[in-house]
């Protein structure tokens, strides 16, 4: 469906990039003239699109987004393509830190006969993911505590989009995520990896003796993120995807 020019005009005015694009999606989602209105004030006014559409597309899949939560970004692909060529046959598979459990549910989608849960600390983002994964198997709670006791010892795969952000630069982020996205999703302490070390100290009492944990940093802070994951004892490696600008750093046992 082709967009009026107005709402084109007016989202381009508001410094959306992909104005033309955005503007069918609106038009697309609006049921009247004044909803479409409502719609294109509010996105202008900063609100996210995937927060106005209550969907944001990631690996070929439309992840249900409610207001507050971490809209998935795509070079978090770049972890979905690592974990699922790392996964053994019937996996058992966390989205730690899962926000609208995006990844959980690309996994889900990858590995069909995979087991997979998710955990988040946020109770906003828990309602979000059980709407995008089995409910029953959603956690909230923060980290590893979040998680049913059975799983000790039993993952195979533990993916983390934990938030990376160092706390003085959350104020400089774009107004989409500062304003609109929980600040649990987004600060990262100090250096940004506060919740890093403390997955990585976690992880190995949780994974299996051949598991991974994957964990999505940027490329300026991959150095410490890999420091993190030594000091708790994990080998680690870096993975760099430049087309969807995506860095991630892979770990496990030495000698696994």
């Amino acid at each position: 469906m082709t967009a009026p020019l107005d709402v084109i005009t007016r989202l381009r005015a508001a410094g959306c990039v992909f104005a033309e694009e955005e503007a069918a999606l609106l038009v697309a989602a609006a049921g009247s003239p004044d909803e479409l209105a409502a719609l294109v004030e509010r996105r202008a006014g900063g609100l996210p699109l995937e927060q106005l559409l209550g969907w944001a597309e990631f690996c070929g899949l439309r992840i249900v987004v409610e207001p507050g939560v971490f809209v998935p970004r795509r070079r978090t692909e770049l972890l979905v393509g690592e974990a699922a060529a790392l996964a053994p046959p019937r996996a058992v598979v966390v989205d730690l830190c899962c926000g609208s459990g995006a990844l959980g549910a690309a996994l889900a989608a990858a590995l069909p006969d995979a087991q997979v849960y998710a955990a988040d600390i946020d109770p906003a983002a828990v309602a979000c993911a059980r709407r995008n994964l089995p409910p029953d198997r959603v956690f909230a709670g923060d980290l590893f505590g979040a998680l049913p006791a059975e799983l000790r010892g039993r993952i195979d795969v533990l993916a983390v989009n934990a938030p990376y952000v160092p706390t003085d630069s959350v104020a400089l982020m774009p107004p989409e995520a500062r304003l609109y996205e929980a600040p649990v999703a987004l600060d990262g302490g100090a250096d940004g990896l506060a919740v890093q070390r403390r997955v990585a100290v976690g992880a190995p009492g949780w994974l299996t003796p051949r598991g991974h944990l994957l964990v999505e940093t940027s490329e300026r802070q991959a150095p410490l993120t890999v420091a993190a994951f030594e000091a708790a004892g994990l080998a680690a490696r870096v993975v760099r995807d430049e087309e969807l600008d995506g860095t991630a750093v892979v770990g496990r046992r030495p000698g696994a």
